[in-house]
């Protein structure tokens, strides 16, 4: 059997500060912190002592500081990859999220919807985010793990999960799979019909226990 669990970081200052995420490095706050601690000890239950872990995480800070507190508990050293980071939303990174929502153009309902142009300069258009998460997760599916543990981000997720069953790129056009800030998304390949499950989908029970 073959787990693969899915997290997206907890909450960061760009959250409470109304601020673009994407690219811009923001830190997990005080709240954050704890989300991550809580997020690590839901991991450390799941998984069996002694079985084969290997944990990979965006490389910013807010995705960095959450993979460190998993690989404590699991004495893994995360190996940070840019390719799991956010959408980068080129200009409009570290503003305001009003600045974003006068200039942003939303995706035709109809037509080519993965290359479409958002009228950011410099932001990444959908077909740019997943070739990079697919090309990721392409690299880690051949590696033979009991488990492995993503740290990455609410957008990013749509495409670790997509790749993870097997959907083609080109159908990602209006794909969006949404998990809430903190929360574990669990998948898990049998090893008879390796068939591939979506056990858990952004799951936040965790963060409801003690501190």
């Amino acid at each position: 059997m073959r787990t693969l669990h899915v997290v997206t970081h907890p909450e960061a200052t760009h959250h409470v500060e109304g601020l673009v995420g994407g690219w811009h490095d923001s830190d997990l706050t005080p709240t954050g912190l704890r989300e991550a601690a809580a997020i690590a000890r839901a991991l450390r239950a799941a998984v069996p002592e002694g079985a084969q872990v290997e944990l990979i995480s965006s490389d910013l800070l807010r995705t960095r500081r959450t993979a460190e507190e998993v690989g404590a508990l699991f004495d893994v050293k995360p190996v940070l990859d840019e390719r799991l980071r956010e959408k980068s939303y080129g200009e409009a990174e570290g503003r305001q999220q009003a600045w974003l929502d006068e200039r942003f153009l939303p995706p035709p309902a109809v037509g080519d919807r993965m290359e479409h142009r958002e009228g950011i300069e410099g932001a990444e258009t959908k077909a740019d985010f997943a070739r990079r998460v697919y090309a990721v997760m392409d690299e880690l599916l051949d590696r033979p793990r009991e488990h492995q543990i993503v740290v990455t981000h609410g957008y990013a997720l749509t495409f670790v999960v997509a790749a993870w069953i097997g959907m083609p790129a080109e159908s990602l056009g209006y794909v969006n799979f949404r998990a809430p800030s903190g929360s574990i998304t669990t998948l898990r390949e049998d090893d008879f019909f390796h068939n591939r499950q979506v056990v858990r989908l952004g799951d936040t029970g965790h963060l409801d226990g003690p501190a």
